[in-house]
């Protein structure tokens, strides 16, 4: 099934795929142990810094050897990709899905770029992504006027032919100095207003009834990625604090088991049956 059908499911039965970002073979483990203990499909995600850190084909080889190992149901997926050429480049190493990441530029600009993108992945049959209002990035305030309005959300879509879309609601890249709250009446006319499936960016931090409202008010995509990181180093850095192990076989396995317990955690919130 493509990753373009899977969503498209998830939007009309009220269901959403957890996207997570992976960063070494570690933290890939550490996912689809999580994806296969709950029996779950995901979408593992790689952004340009982790493709400049592992390599684009070493990466993308690593993650569809690890879907087949761990027998999970997965997705390989861009997440913010700045230009077509990082996206082409993406898309010749396999990969199912890509984001092109436009969103700072003006409307007009970023229905261009956007519609350049899906143009160019409808040979690989992958599906796009692509960002309207503004997520905040981290360390950023998350401005009301940045927020993604139904009626443009409809015109970009059509105008674009984008099957994904993310959308500005209230959540921020990064930890979170207060508790965010999500505009969920703005989500659900969102979702009226257009097919295109939903994707919340920044959802580390989220409270878990906010995001089990999201689900329901028509999000079918939810990127998780800070936290992922964070589990993985805090656990390491307490694992490693007055300890004389240098083999790292036997410290690395107990943070992929952190990540892999905060995987199923959210896993059992964004997609419980």
């Amino acid at each position: 099934m493509t990753l373009q059908e899977k969503l498209s499911t998830c939007s009309r039965e009220g269901k959403a795929l957890l996207a997570t970002n992976f960063y070494n073979f570690e933290t890939l483990s550490g996912v689809l142990q999580a994806a296969k203990a709950r029996n779950k499909s995901i979408i593992l995600q790689l952004s340009e810094s982790s493709l400049q850190y592992l390599g684009i084909d070493l990466a993308a080889a690593m993650a569809r050897e690890a879907l087949k190992a761990y027998g999970v149901e997965g997705w390989l997926h861009l997440d913010h990709g700045s230009s077509r050429d990082v996206v082409h480049q993406c898309l010749d190493a396999g990969f199912d899905s890509v984001m092109i990441d436009a969103s700072e530029k003006s409307f007009d600009e970023n229905v261009k770029i956007s519609r350049e993108v899906v143009k160019l992945a409808a040979s690989y049959h992958a599906n796009v992504e692509a960002e309207l209002g503004y997520v905040a990035k981290l360390g950023q305030v998350q401005q009301v006027s940045q927020y993604t309005q139904p009626d443009e959300a409809r015109r970009f879509v059509e105008e674009t032919g984008v099957s994904a879309l993310a959308i500005a609601i209230g959540s921020a890249h990064g930890f979170y100095k207060e508790t965010p709250k999500l505009q969920l009446d703005l989500l659900l006319q969102i979702h009226q207003a257009t097919p295109a499936a939903l994707v919340l960016h920044g959802s580390s931090g989220i409270p878990d009834d906010q995001l089990k409202q999201a689900v329901k008010n028509g999000i079918t995509k939810v990127n998780l990625a800070t936290e992922t990181k964070n589990m993985f180093m805090k656990t390491l850095q307490s694992t490693l604090r007055d300890n004389d192990e240098i083999d790292l076989r036997k410290v690395f396995p107990v943070a992929t088991a952190s990540v892999k317990k905060l995987i199923e955690e959210k896993l059992s919130v964004v997609s419980p049956l």
